[in-house]
């Protein structure tokens, strides 16, 4: 099974500077965060605030490039995640085929906001996150490190704002 989602958010990890995109399911209240480079995560958030450039960023140029086949982006779906690293593809289509190709997930939903393709995260991968979840222990055990885990804990995609470039 598949879930449609959107994003929720982009935001910064205040631990290591890291970009996280925020993903909302859109039939479930859950959220599915992904570290992602500064990179990407300057490409989705261009997006996101309808930002242009002189000149085409290197997703931009692969939009084009696609467009110019005459091919299409379908969707792109989030399909795996092991050893903290997720995974997606991106599915194409034209009038003579479909194909899917893997991707990162921060290229694939920068390529999927350009083609103004759904977003999907497949049902092992929530499965995945939510054990993940339980998993997690604060590192630091001092008060000071308690105090961040009970305030991380408490977190909601609705406390991520969109990250401003």
């Amino acid at each position: 099974m598949q879930h449609k989602a959107t994003i929720s958010g982009v935001t910064i990890d205040p631990t290591s500077n890291t970009p996280i995109i925020i993903l909302k399911l859109d039939d479930a209240d859950f959220t599915i965060p992904i570290w992602i480079g500064l990179f990407e995560a300057t490409a989705i958030a261009t997006v996101l605030q309808d930002i242009r450039f002189e000149r085409p960023m290197t997703h931009d140029l692969f939009k084009n490039f696609v467009d110019r086949v005459h091919m299409d982006v379908a969707k792109i779906e989030v399909c795996d995640l092991e050893d903290n690293t997720f995974y997606a593809r991106i599915h194409f289509i034209s009038e003579s085929e479909t194909f899917c190709m893997d991707a990162r997930p921060s290229d694939a939903i920068a390529i999927a906001l350009r083609f103004d393709a759904p977003i999907y995260v497949d049902e092992k991968v929530v499965e995945k996150s939510k054990s993940d979840h339980k998993k997690v222990e604060a590192a630091d055990q001092s008060e000071e490190g308690k105090k961040w885990a009970d305030y991380l804990s408490r977190l909601s995609s609705d406390d991520f704002g969109k990250y401003k470039v």
